[in-house]
């Protein structure tokens, strides 16, 4: 995979880190503490954004079959979210403790996992 590829799949999977980490959202989402600059808004838009090339070029980014059919999973899960919940609830402070939100977060680790990701 060129550096290219792999700077691409690591920004998503940072992405995918945010979402599964309750006291980072709180941290830097909610209160916008410490020295992350991020969002909710800024995480969705980058997270279709990059991920979605990643779903549709999965073999160009040596993703197994279990790497990309859960992050399709994750990726369907989270757009529902985004134009369900999300809108109803609209911030973070409303839905973090939702069960859906609870839901992604879950999902989110669970791609974490099938990549070997590890916070860096």
């Amino acid at each position: 995979m060129n550096i290219d590829r792999k700077q691409i799949l690591t920004s998503v999977l940072e992405n995918i880190e945010g979402i599964s980490d309750k006291e980072y959202q709180k941290r830097v989402w909610i209160r916008g503490e410490g020295s992350e600059v991020d969002d909710f808004d800024e995480t969705t838009c980058n997270f279709f954004q990059d991920g979605n090339g990643v779903i549709k070029n999965y073999q160009d980014f040596g993703l197994t079959d279990e790497q990309y059919h859960l992050l399709v999973k994750f990726r369907d899960e989270f757009n529902v979210f985004c134009n369900g919940a999300a809108l109803k609830h609209y911030l973070p402070e409303k839905f973090i403790d939702t069960p859906e939100w609870e839901r992604i977060m879950n999902l989110a680790k669970d791609v974490l996992k099938a990549f070997s990701y590890q916070k860096k």
